[in-house]
């Protein structure tokens, strides 16, 4: 260790008492983190790229400071989803701090990694107050049957007013107008349940039929439109 002359002439003065860190909230319990090990918790952080032409939503489950399961979300980039699949390669068996000086290869994912960070190390997380946090494959939670993403995709234009793509429910099909022409309802399809009949063998056009279904006053209405076509 290098003092300047100055320091080195300095007289020695006893430091006192030991104020160590605040404790933080951490799976039920109160930890004075001082390494990366006193680390725990799920949480999410979203972030954005430098053009802001798309996002992502990033959740980690972590464990004595290591990533031990991640959910990478994107929207709005294509690049951003290729970006996604080789950052799940890459954040798994990291620690958050090796994580956070990572290149996660997009921007958007970057950004996310940063303010998921700074809950997580601030005691922010989803699961400070869990005892015993959540287990790992909790992430999958917030995908729901099928296991995709809660996806919501509107388009509007002044001239010919709103349409209904996707929402949680699914991909919208058709939307339901009345006679003022407002909507009031949709049809739409659920991907995740479909493709799962799919997969088990159901002719494809039943199993459209079955994850075929609608909201809100759909019967009642006047007229039905296609919202990518008409």
């Amino acid at each position: 260790m290098l003092y300047s002359s100055e320091v080195e002439k300095m007289t020695c003065v006893a430091k006192g008492p030991d104020h160590g860190p605040a404790p933080i909230p951490q799976e039920g319990k109160w930890v004075q983190a001082k390494e990366v090990r006193d680390i725990h918790g799920l949480t999410h952080g979203v972030g954005w790229c430098a053009p802001q032409q798309g996002g992502c939503k990033l959740t980690l489950n972590v464990k004595d400071g290591v990533i031990h399961e991640a959910l990478i979300e994107t929207v709005g980039c294509s690049g951003m989803t290729h970006s996604a699949a080789m950052a799940a390669e890459i954040l798994i068996g990291k620690t958050i701090l090796e994580a956070l000086n990572t290149d996660l290869v997009c921007d958007a994912i970057n950004v996310a990694m940063r303010e998921l960070f700074l809950q997580i190390v601030y005691g922010r997380t989803q699961t400070a107050f869990s005892e015993g946090g959540l287990p790992i494959g909790a992430g999958l939670e917030d995908l729901g049957k099928g296991l995709r993403s809660q996806v919501g995709t509107m388009y509007a234009t002044l001239e010919k007013g709103p349409r209904y793509l996707e929402l949680a429910e699914g991909y919208v099909t058709r939307n339901a107008l009345d006679a003022d022409n407002q909507i009031i309802g949709y049809e739409f399809v659920h991907l995740g349940r479909m493709m799962e009949m799919i997969k088990k063998g159901t002719d494809p056009r039943e199993a459209l039929e079955k994850a075929t279904s609608h909201y809100g006053r759909f019967d009642e209405a006047v007229k039905y439109i296609d919202p990518r076509h008409e």
